[in-house]
């Protein structure tokens, strides 16, 4: 038997995800997911985002030398407060 949806229990789930998923909670153990169709559907798909956006912009490492160079300037900072 599939249970009736309640908009409002939709509607206030959907506006504490920002803070559930910024939390690192386990969605899947979320007992509004556990029982509602659409929003483990609306879950699946904001999943796909992060997958996405990697296949748009690909993630590049910067050269070495950079690295070592922001490394220096944070020493040079340490070692010399007041200057810039």
């Amino acid at each position: 038997m599939t249970e009736e949806r309640n908009p409002s229990d939709c509607a206030a789930f959907q506006a504490q995800l920002p803070e559930l998923i910024g939390s690192g909670e386990a969605m899947a153990s979320h007992p509004h997911i556990q029982n509602c169709e659409l929003c483990r559907a609306l879950l699946a798909d904001l999943g796909t985002i992060p997958k996405g956006c990697r296949q748009l912009v690909p993630i590049v490492e910067p050269p070495d030398p950079l690295g070592e160079q922001i490394e220096s300037a944070i020493k040079k900072k340490k070692a010399n407060p007041g200057k810039n």
